[in-house]
């Protein structure tokens, strides 16, 4: 009996006929259904087409599932051309119907440049809700389980770009989702760009009704697993003590003499209309950083120098020794090392908000720029999607949240910061959040600087999936955390 059907994406290039062949000629396949915009012209008994704008587009999904009768169903999710291993799709099934999972993926080749290397890809977990995990090019769902799932959490909506993500979010309440740690296919990767360089695909204006969908399906998914959060807050603890100065910006930093000096003189510019400092935490530079750093606290007050007496601190940790500090100001704000203020009213925006509401944080927008602060793509990063009514549900979703982020001392002695040097702050930031508003500030006061020296310019993969997995982590303690506030423990 045959057992599978395939979903592929057309494409116009060469490769995708051999492709397609590899499909065409397993026993094991029964039917492929070519997603096209009207340009398929395909003629094999085993292949139908299916006219729509979007393989992710939910009637097109829905079509799809009703009409397979087999009982396992492949998603080529991209269009690049493929090389299936040797007995890929019997060991996709085998996985499938050994664990009961309703969907399973695995690791992958990657052929870059015409050189080949392995590409592993990470566990699925509780948190890993974001609509960018990495499945690879070849996700296998069983139909029996996407059935169940359908019938119920409800049919894949009406959307154009999330009825896949959908779908896998549905799959995921009741059943196993399965990472297969071996190379089972090879991919030749077309997007040839660094890490940097797609770290803001995400959040790029033009993709913005994207995100829209993303959002709607994720709240659902959210309210599915009892993990969303209605728009009632605590209030923020009113009486936090006195405070040396009503703000301290904060720049934790480690071997940057060619840029901390930069970033140090924009706070300093800054007009504010109370008393603030700016508290440097050297992690020990090894370079010039530190006699920099000694230099301009010689000749500005303002400028506190701290070095820890600890060697193990990562950026969290930094944080932590700056908040905790009889030197910290009523409001803790961020400064990355290599980045600026945009402009001498910052710091005055950052705490008039505070001001203005009952804020446990404050977030602004950021533009990107290069070394020369010339703004590059994709330009202003202002996260509207954080709106007051379904902000902290949305930020499980995302991957960061803003720039700067500031936050009120005293609320941020109580929590602190992980001490590790990636996610830190979104990790705090969606603690805060669980219970307390955030404040928003949508126009850019802030310029994040990308260059050669960025931690995350160009990442290994091994790098980026530590990264990942970290932030899927901090997801998981966090939707954890809201289910069992929702449940009253």
């Amino acid at each position: 009996m045959s057992q599978l059907t395939v979903v592929l994406p057309f494409s116009a290039q060469p490769h995708f006929e051999s492709t397609l062949r590899q499909f065409i000629d397993s026993p094991l396949v029964q039917k492929i259904v070519v997603v096209h915009n009207g340009k398929y012209q395909g003629a094999h008994a085993k292949c139908e087409g299916l006219l729509s704008g979007t393989l992710t587009a939910g009637k097109a999904i829905n079509e799809i599932i009703a009409g397979t009768k087999t009982e396992a169903l492949m998603v080529v999710t991209q269009s690049q051309e493929l090389h299936l291993g040797q007995a890929a799709l019997e060991r996709f099934l085998a996985v499938a119907q050994s664990t009961g999972a309703g969907l399973v993926y695995s690791d992958y080749y990657e052929v870059k440049n015409d050189v080949r290397s392995e590409h592993p890809v990470i566990e699925y977990q509780f948190g890993s809700i974001r609509d960018g995990f990495d499945f690879g090019a070849m996700m296998l769902f069983s139909v029996k389980k996407v059935q169940e799932a359908l019938k119920k959490y409800g049919a894949i909506p009406p959307v154009e770009f999330a009825g896949l993500y959908d779908l896998r979010l549905k799959v995921s309440v009741d059943f196993p989702v399965f990472h297969i740690q071996e190379y089972l296919f090879t991919k030749v990767e077309a997007d040839l760009r660094k890490t940097g360089e797609k770290l803001f695909d995400y959040v790029d204006p033009r993709n913005r009704a994207v995100q829209e969908e993303m959002e709607k399906v994720a709240t659902q998914h959210l309210k599915d697993v009892g993990v969303y959060l209605s728009p009632h807050f605590k209030p923020v603890p009113g009486n936090d003590g006195t405070f040396p100065v009503e703000a301290s910006v904060i720049i934790p930093v480690r071997n940057r003499e060619r840029t901390v000096a930069d970033a140090v003189n924009s706070v300093l510019q800054q007009k504010l209309d109370v008393a603030y400092n700016v508290i440097v935490v050297d992690n020990h530079s090894t370079d010039g950083t530190t006699k920099i750093l000694a230099d301009l606290a010689a000749k500005n007050p303002a400028v506190k120098h701290l070095i820890p007496g600890r060697q193990d601190l990562a950026i969290g940790g930094c944080w932590n020794e700056a908040v905790l500090s009889d030197q910290c100001g009523r409001f803790a704000v961020q400064l990355d090392s290599d980045d600026l203020y945009s402009g001498p009213d910052t710091l005055q925006r950052v705490v008039d908000v505070f001001r203005s509401g009952d804020y446990a944080m404050v977030i602004g927008s950021y533009k990107l720029v290069d070394t020369n602060l010339k703004e590059i793509p994709p330009g202003l990063i202002d996260h509207r999607e954080w709106t007051p009514e379904n902000g902290r549900n949305n930020a499980l979703r995302i991957n960061g949240l803003g720039a700067p982020r500031a936050f009120r001392t005293s609320m941020l002695r109580q929590v602190l910061l992980p001490n590790v040097s990636y996610g830190e702050d979104y990790a705090v930031a969606l603690r805060l959040s669980r219970e307390y508003q955030i404040g928003r500030i949508y126009e850019p006061v802030y310029l994040c600087r990308r260059w050669e020296g960025n931690t995350d310019a160009a990442l290994s993969i091994e790098k980026a999936n530590r990264n990942d997995i970290y932030k899927d982590k901090v997801r998981t303690i966090e939707m954890l955390a809201r289910q069992l506030m929702n449940q009253g423990k």
